[in-house]
């Protein structure tokens, strides 16, 4: 034939799509995707299949790896060997398989990631739970096709006595498509398979039907179930899976807590998420205490053993143990998802199965499987009782038959008189001839009518097996109740109903009590509560913080690191953010620009830090005093959703700067102090509520003076003290009974005694417990810590004791906040 004649015109189009197909067809069916019935990709089967041929059960001895692999790429499966010899480890890993099919004897490989001895180096044969996938395939219970060179035959899937597809699980990349089917635990699946069984109807072609919903399975079947045990969170995650194939759950590693002799806490990792490697997550760990991205943690080892997995974490002394715990869901594996998407091939078509349809099409596949070794054996009982039937004949009538044989030339001649004489079959005339004279015994006569009796009874009972399916459900439920009291054993894996939130900022901070101290020039830090140590009345302090040349501190309060912080402009503007959103410094650091927290406009300054542990609370208001003496109340509730950039509190008349903010509950006495010793009492209900956008009302008439403070207290806190600091760090108590109360828009009374000695107000705050400390700050950063008890009480036009000594005669107090 001329090279012209071979060639064909094709459209290149058509011919890449048609080439792609296939590829795509042949990676999906012949190597990556599980069959339904058996639960095996291709190289399992054929593994588990020559090791069945050749012997390797699990009463045999072991053979070398090699020799598996050897025998798999020689006659079944034409690709690389180390694929296959993969194959084969996997199946013997108790770390992967919930129900290692094949006993391993070498280096296997860990949970530590480390590979496997070569295949030269170990030693296999089938477990015995292995052989149950093969049990029968010698009675046709399976169709067998081709090899790839046509030389051999193998079977397209096995007669799989177990539900081998969910136990395993499953794993792997087709073209297009992927599976991922996590393991199960036996008893519940054969449970689930019997409760089926139990409730399976017959419809009018005789054909099974299986009724049940998600929800009635998920009484037997729980969850997946890992070979490596751990916690598995959500039940109606797991339902979303069995009820569409598709879906993803939360693992966790096993946690204990335990405590040392020193009295510390260690974290203790018993069981790992499945699939996780042990090697690399301590690893993870180590790098992440390393950069400090997790902080608290002293020591890290690996004490696993043959006993079981052990990984320590010990604790810092005052380490938060819960903080670190989230810290480490939210960076490393010890909190995984499970992305289950169970593809199984159906018929040769991939499909994705709910929980519900793999049980099904197991039980049809074993409602075949039953039916095809019923027949083989129905057929192989027909064929022994129709020869016993002819050698009872021959026993009977044994003189003339021998006389015939005696007379015959040959065999054949023989064979045909019987066959003619005494109506007999050639299989029936062969058997006879092929008698032995032993036979001829009485006994032996006996043996064979008991056996012809046994025979006719068990044709009976095939004959009615494959004339109703229920009595073959009824085998197939026999034989998974002695699967079950062969191989089943407790769940591993333990269900969680409820489903893990995403891991919030409360979970992984700790909620501690923090200093928060903010400067006129815009500088804003949070300490630790414990960085400063209480000091004796009139002490010079420690310093407090680095500042800018000419800056000062403005505001220092206490919060816990949950709370929310709101923040008041002098431009009437709030901003709202957590504390621990607030950067961290050290007692002496100088802190962030506040610029970089606030969106604040150029010159804007913070004048007022309010702590609310809730967003919102009802029956609140946040009252507002301006330099000029305006007054304004707002409800809390309108500042809940502030935006980013902030929101208008108060609008402010012109030249005016909002000072002091707090909140009320509105039932309560309003007192306002000016920096020259001036002070007011009135009722906050003189004050109307009002909205954002509001302005406000005069709370207290100045003249030529500026409200430096401002507080709330109620009828029952006259026997309350308030405590006043002046510039020159003067201070005292005055009881707030001294003050007699005013409307609202007065002028007030005398608070202090000022002079040159004392300077002008600073700081006035009422005192709600004499337990507290005052923390005084000066311009220069100073700082000293009082006892309120070490302060003494004083008529309102008293001046007051000395509480801070300064280091620099031109320093002077800027502020003060009371902790506890």
């Amino acid at each position: 034939m001329k090279d012209s004649e071979r060639i064909r015109e094709v459209e290149i189009t058509q011919e890449m799509k048609k080439a792609y197909l296939d590829y795509a067809m042949s990676v999906i069916v012949a190597r990556a995707l599980p069959d339904v019935k058996d639960g095996l990709k291709p190289v399992q089967r054929r593994i588990l299949y020559v090791m069945y041929k050749i012997g390797l059960t699990s009463g045999a001895h072991f053979a070398k790896s090699s020799r598996v692999v050897g025998e798999v790429l020689g006659k079944y499966h034409p690709h690389g060997d180390q694929p296959v010899y993969e194959a084969l480890v996997r199946m013997a890993q108790d770390f992967s398989m919930r129900y290692p099919l094949v006993w391993g004897q070498g280096n296997f490989g860990s949970v530590d990631g480390d590979p496997p001895a070569a295949m030269r180096y170990t030693e296999v044969k089938l477990k015995k739970i292995a052989e149950e996938l093969l049990v029968d395939i010698e009675k046709s219970t399976v169709i067998f096709e081709k090899n790839f060179d046509g030389t051999l035959t193998e079977p397209k899937y096995l007669p799989a006595k177990l539900p081998n597809l969910l136990l395993m699980g499953a794993e792997g990349i087709a073209v297009g498509m992927a599976t991922k089917i996590p393991p199960h635990n036996l008893n519940e699946i054969v449970d689930a398979l019997i409760y089926l069984i139990d409730n399976a109807q017959k419809d009018e072609e005789k054909k099974v039907r299986f009724e049940a919903t998600t929800e009635e399975l998920m009484k037997f079947v729980k969850g997946p179930d890992f070979p490596t045990g751990g916690l598995l969170f959500g039940k109606e995650d797991i339902k979303q899976i069995y009820s569409t194939g598709r879906g993803k759950v939360i693992v966790r590693a096993k946690i204990e807590e335990e405590e040392t002799k020193k009295g510390r806490t260690r974290i203790v990792i018993k069981e790992l998420p499945y699939q996780v490697n042990k090697a690399n997550l301590v690893k993870k760990i180590a790098e992440l205490i390393t950069s400090k991205r997790i902080v608290g943690i002293s020591d890290l080892r690996d004490e696993s053993d043959r006993e079981g997995m052990r990984v320590v974490i010990e604790l810092k002394k005052d380490a938060s143990y819960n903080k670190i715990l989230n810290n480490l869901y939210k960076y490393t594996q010890i909190q995984t998802s499970f992305p289950a998407n169970m593809v199984a091939l159906v018929d040769g078509v991939p499909q994705t199965l709910n929980l519900k349809q793999i049980l099904d099409l197991y039980l049809y596949h074993r409602i075949d499987v039953i039916t095809r070794r019923t027949r083989f054996e129905l057929e192989q009982a027909q064929a022994r009782a129709h020869i016993l039937e002819g050698l009872l004949i021959a026993l009977e009538n044994i003189d003339e038959i021998v006389e015939i044989i005696k007379k015959s030339k040959n065999e054949q001649i023989a064979k045909k008189a019987l066959i003619e004489r005494f109506k007999l079959s050639p299989i029936q005339a062969q058997a006879i001839l092929d008698m032995q004279l032993k036979r001829l015994t009485g006994l032996e006569r006996l043996k064979l009518e008991e056996e012809l009796k046994a025979l006719r009874k068990k044709i009976a009972e095939l004959k009615a097996l494959l004339a109703d399916v229920l009595k073959i459900l009824a085998v197939i439920k026999k034989e998974l109740i002695e699967l079950k009291e062969k191989y089943g054993d407790e769940r591993r894996t333990k269900i969680i109903p409820y489903k893990v939130g995403e891991i919030t900022d409360e979970e992984l901070i700790e909620n501690k009590e923090m200093i928060i101290v903010l400067t006129k020039q815009g500088y804003i830090k949070s300490v630790p509560r414990g960085t400063f140590k209480v000091q004796n009345r009139g002490g010079k302090g420690v310093k407090g913080m680095s500042t800018k040349e000419q800056d000062n501190v403005a505001l220092i309060t206490t919060a816990f690191t949950h709370d929310f912080a709101f923040f008041f402009t002098d431009e009437g503007r709030i901003f709202k953010k957590r504390v621990w959103e607030i950067p961290q410094g050290t007692r002496t650091s100088k802190g962030k620009a506040i610029v970089n927290l606030l969106s604040l406009h150029p010159g804007e300054k913070v004048t007022s830090l309010l702590i609310h542990k809730e967003e919102e609370e009802k029956n609140k208001y946040v009252l507002m005093i301006t330099q000029k003496g305006v007054v304004k109340k707002t409800s809390f509730s309108e500042f809940v959703n502030i935006r980013s950039n902030g929101i208008i509190a108060i609008r402010l008349k012109e030249g005016d700067k909002l000072l002091l903010s707090t909140i009320t509950s509105g039932d309560e006495n309003v007192i306002m102090i000016s920096s020259n010793g001036k002070a007011i009492v009135f009722k906050e209900k003189e004050i109307r509520p009002m909205g954002r956008a509001a302005k406000g009302v005069r709370g207290m008439k100045l003249e030529n003076d500026t409200i430096i403070a401002a507080d709330t207290f109620s009828d029952k806190e006259f026997k309350k003290s308030l405590l006043i600091i002046t510039e020159k760090g003067i201070g005292k108590q005055t009881l707030l009974s001294l003050y007699r109360g005013q409307h609202r828009g007065g002028k007030g009374i005398k608070t202090s005694s000022i002079d040159s000695k004392t300077g002008k107000i600073a700081f006035a705050q009422i005192i709600e417990d004499d337990d507290k400390t005052a923390v005084i700050t000066s311009k220069s950063g100073q700082v000293v810590k009082i006892p309120l008890k070490s302060i003494p009480k004083r008529s309102r036009t008293a001046k007051g004791v000395i509480l801070m000594r300064f280091n620099n005669k031109e320093d002077v107090v800027t502020s003060a906040t009371l902790i506890k």
